[in-house]
């Protein structure tokens, strides 16, 4: 039996009845039915009603190469039928778990040569945290064991991915963070900067948070910063081009590893294989995920650094750690096709010299002088504009959020999906978006705030 056989009542109906959805309030969902998306392809979704919606957030951060990509489903069904699964415990691999190793160490920086897999980038993150703090115990340094992260951080919502992150409203649920993890300001210029300030003198303010915290707890005890390139569930905040140069100089001169999690930027979307290399960050460790796929199969890779991998092989012994589904060999099948997608179709390059470049000045053009936005930004082909009532005084609407709901509640209604977070309204693009795309998008958007501003004016 298919969904065709059910009305999209009834499948809401069922959906309510069974279904637990991730980051939601259920009662509320229930009570409005929950959108049921049926197909897509290329760039738009397509809703059980029948409507076209044009995906500006790429699934969620992941669908780089768009949808209905026949190549990686031939990869999956290939693979499917010649080894659907075996793991990779009981000193054995499979072929497409190895070859995938080989490429992402040869697209990684050039310092980054060994793999690590598991389903998702939460799962990544947790196993990142456990090898960084096994590295220092390895190194005879046990105690060195604090990782500093930074407020409004994402890293996942397993219970080490949400210790690590600095989300409140998460951390509130938690009841019981992982122990020893600390969390500082975040490079947020468009609230954070004081008068006067030049954004080159917040960004080193904001990254110098992170060495006022190494000497607070003492740079014998302290194992690592983890960080987004540019935080992106947090909001796509984009630190200024003096931020990372600074963290990277903190770490090194205190001998604390560098974790970077590129879950979301990895893979094409900021102009390069990896922010890493758009920014000139050389991490210990990198966490990957979603586009990794495309989120055409649950995949994540943390990609480890010569120094923790060195140690590991030759000190560590047995590492008690693995998911059942690490190196799966129908995900990474499907991971090679992907990359060779974005290779073969020039898509790094497209977003890095055309439509990310595009992108930012239409945004400008389009959007930045509206009277609901105080700021639009953009690196690559992720990008962000931050709700005001007023633009002198960048004063927010009352009601945290509840401008931008109303700004992503008429984008949908206008056939596009993007995502507010907070006072800010976030895009994450396929990579395949073109010119006429982000005009396309951009046009619905204006449309959006436009609504949005005549019912946030009469309340």
């Amino acid at each position: 039996m298919t969904y065709q056989n059910f009305s999209l009542a009834q499948l809401q109906a069922i959906d309510a009845n069974h279904h637990l959805h991730p980051f939601t309030d259920h009662k509320d969902l229930r009570a409005a039915g929950t959108r049921v998306i049926t197909s897509a392809k290329g760039p738009f979704l397509y809703d059980a009603e029948g409507k076209e919606i044009l995906d500006a957030m790429a699934g969620l951060w992941c669908v780089n190469i768009g949808y209905g990509r026949d190549e990686l489903a031939e990869a999956a069904y290939q693979q499917m039928k010649e080894l659907p699964y075996y793991n990779t415990f009981f000193r054995c691999s499979t072929p497409t778990p190895t070859l995938l190793a080989q490429r992402l160490a040869n697209i990684a920086p050039k310092h980054i040569n060994q793999v690590f897999y598991g389903s998702s980038g939460s799962e990544a993150n947790d196993t990142a945290l456990r090898l960084v703090r096994h590295y220092w115990a390895l190194e005879g340094k046990p105690q060195k064991n604090r990782i500093i992260s930074r407020k409004y951080a994402y890293h996942g919502s397993t219970i080490a991915g949400t210790s690590l992150g600095g989300m409140p409203a998460m951390h509130a649920q938690l009841n019981g963070a992982v122990p020893n993890i600390v969390h500082v300001m975040m490079p947020y210029a468009f609230d954070l900067k004081e008068p006067g300030e030049s954004d080159g003198d917040f960004g080193l303010r904001a990254a110098r948070a992170v060495e006022e915290a190494i000497l607070e707890a003492g740079p014998e005890n302290v194992a690592a910063f983890i960080g987004e390139p540019i935080q992106g569930a947090g909001g796509v905040k984009i630190p200024p081009a003096t931020y990372w140069p600074e963290i990277q100089r903190i770490c090194r001169k205190y001998d604390v590893l560098l974790m970077l999690d590129e879950v979301i930027t990895g893979y094409g979307r900021t102009g390069a294989w990896f922010a890493a290399q758009s920014m000139g960050i050389e991490p210990d460790t990198i966490t990957t995920a979603k586009a990794l796929t495309s989120g055409y199969q649950p995949l994540s890779a943390l990609l480890v650094g010569d120094r923790i991998a060195s140690t590991l092989v030759e000190k560590g012994g047995e590492f008690y750690h693995g998911y059942t589904y690490a190196g799966h060999p129908v995900a990474c099948a499907v991971a090679l096709a992907n990359l060779d997608i974005i290779e073969r179709e020039g898509m790094i390059e497209r977003v890095r010299d055309e439509t990310g470049p595009y992108l930012a000045k239409a945004l400008q053009q389009k959007i930045a002088g509206h009277p609901l936005v105080g700021e639009t930004r953009s690196f690559g082909f992720l990008a962000a504009i931050e709700l005001v009532k007023h633009k002198a005084t960048r004063e927010r609407f009352p009601g945290e959020g509840a401008a931008a709901v109303k700004v992503r509640d008429h984008a949908i209604a206008n056939g596009l999906m993007v995502r507010a977070t907070g006072d800010t309204m976030i895009m994450s693009p396929p990579l395949i978006w073109t010119q006429e795309t982000i005009d396309m998008a951009l046009d619905r958007l204006a449309r959006a705030l436009d609504s949005a501003e005549r019912d946030l004016r009469k309340a």
